[in-house]
């Protein structure tokens, strides 16, 4: 005889929250750790022309660094629709780990069979890829499934514990990955990766009783007609994505048209700015039921806009703040000379130091908590104030730095620009997940998740475009530039705070 199905919210506790989010905060921890590991090597492993890496020039690396981070996040808004309409969240998320442990280890396959440096790079990415948009939507949905719609505090305080343990993964990912990677061999690094993401498997199996209720195909998306219909709908456009990407291929290789990987990612970008927009006005004017379903969609929308903005700037940890670390800071100690890829550990190690001090608050605050627009015009007045730091730092890097890290500013200027970026997206980024699980209407919260990150990826390819002027444009001028645009935007945010706040009453 089968078990009564028992609501997520009324299962045993952890530290005061629904023990499933133990499963999920341990499942996005290994998956962070494999994604930020790997991402620590990415861009200096293409760059390389010493120890075995691929050679690129900056902007052709910056380029596949944009357009591959673009990836990671776009894939999201299909992993949320694959979730929402075929196989619920809770599948997604296992078929996900699985194909993001599958691509690193591609990755690494030069390790033990030389020859395959190129056509394993591009698989292991484009594998890490469709994994993670598989996973990393889904398993935020769960969370925010995990809480009743009625405890908005507590569930916000949820989204922080969950976020913290992403960045303790940030924190082991680029740590292990980084000393294997730079000081030994790059694809070893890679298969560290790959080990990571398959204990974060093991230990999803192992957890999924937890989540009884939570990430299951909900009303009409679980019957069989809808379920047939979804279907076809995919296969649909798969069939239409092959047909599209050999024609692509095949008018570029016949010289149909000149493409550069720079100027291909230019486009990609507006396109899928465009894309978004459309769909955005799409779901308004025909997928919602009524005027406040509308209203909400628009707020989610303008927090599309912000994160789009905010992560254009912050994500730049892992290509322009990852070359300035590596040619322009100091990193020796008494001759023995850091990893590059530990100076990402500064920013989630802040996190794991702020994010609870910063969940507490907000349950402390309830109803006095600031609204969902003035955090997010204060986490990007903060991001431009680190990029103003760095800007400044800039100015005092001696002749004949670059190359020589003994010779670099020190990593005081990094770590002062990572502690305002970290508050920053502390405001600014759980706030967001949490915000999209109460602002969807409940058939569209894969989807909606999905846009979430997919303003993700738009800023994640932009800051793999800045990156590539590091070389070209004086620093002290990218970085103020920079500073100054997402800065402007945060005002913005915090003007019309009170109309933002105003398209859904009752959303806190």
């Amino acid at each position: 005889m089968s078990q009564p199905e028992v609501s997520a919210a009324s299962q045993k506790q952890w530290f005061g929250h629904p023990r499933g989010l133990s499963t999920l905060f341990f499942t996005e921890m290994w998956e962070r750790a494999s994604y930020y590991g790997m991402r620590a090597l990415l861009l200096l492993y293409m760059t390389d022309l010493v120890r075995g890496g691929l050679g690129m020039d900056v902007q052709t690396g910056a380029a596949i660094y944009g357009l591959y981070t673009f990836g990671v996040y776009a894939l999201a808004l299909p992993g949320g629709w694959v979730a929402d309409r075929l196989v619920g969240q809770r599948r997604a998320v296992l078929m996900g780990g699985v194909v993001i442990a599958a691509g690193h280890y591609v990755l690494a396959l030069p390790y033990v069979l030389s020859g395959t440096e190129y056509w394993s790079f591009y698989l292991g990415l484009f594998l890490v890829v469709v994994g993670t948009g598989l996973l990393k939507p889904n398993v935020s949905a769960i969370v925010g499934d995990l809480y009743q719609k009625d405890t908005p505090a507590r569930r916000d305080a949820g989204f922080s514990i969950f976020y913290m343990g992403i960045n303790v993964g940030a924190v082991l990912g680029p740590t292990v990955c980084s000393w294997l990677g730079e000081q030994v061999n790059w694809h070893l690094g890679f298969s560290v990766a790959g080990i990571g993401m398959t204990l974060g498997v093991i230990q999803y199996i192992l957890g999924r009783r937890h989540l009884t209720g939570a990430g299951e195909l909900k009303g009409e998306a679980a019957t069989a007609e809808s379920q047939g219909n979804s279907w076809r709908l995919f296969y649909s456009a798969i069939a239409a994505l092959v047909v599209i990407v050999v024609v692509g291929v095949y008018l570029v290789r016949s010289s149909y048209f000149a493409l550069t990987l720079v100027g291909f990612a230019q486009a990609t970008g507006l396109l899928v700015l465009i894309v978004s927009v459309l769909y955005f006005a799409y779901m308004i004017l025909f997928g919602c039921h009524d005027g406040s379903e509308r209203k909400r969609v628009f707020f989610i929308f303008l927090l599309f806009l912000g994160a789009a903005m905010f992560w254009s700037g912050f994500e730049q940890a892992g290509s322009s703040f990852n070359l300035f670390g590596q040619d322009y800071t100091d990193r020796v100690f008494g001759g023995w000379e850091m990893p590059t890829g530990w100076l990402q550990n500064i920013n989630p190690a802040f996190i794991i130091i702020f994010a609870p001090i910063m969940g507490m608050l907000w349950v402390k605050l309830d109803q006095r908590n600031p609204s969902i627009p003035v955090k997010f015009g204060a986490g990007l007045v903060l991001l431009g104030v680190g990029f103003l730091v760095l800007a400044w730092a800039a100015n005092y890097i001696p002749e004949g730095a670059g190359g020589d890290p003994s010779k670099g500013i020190t990593m005081a200027w990094l770590v002062a620009t990572y502690f305002f970026h970290t508050i920053g997206e502390l405001c600014l980024s759980p706030v967001g997940l949490s915000s999209i699980t109460k602002l969807s209407p409940d058939r569209y919260v894969g989807q909606m998740m999905g846009m979430w990150f997919m303003g993700a990826a738009l800023g994640n390819l932009i800051a793999g475009l800045i990156a590539g002027y590091i070389e070209a444009m004086p620093m002290p001028q990218l970085f103020s530039t920079v500073a100054t645009i997402v800065a402007v935007f945060g005002l913005l945010f915090l003007i019309f705070s009170i109309p933002i706040k105003k398209l859904a009453p009752g959303i806190n």
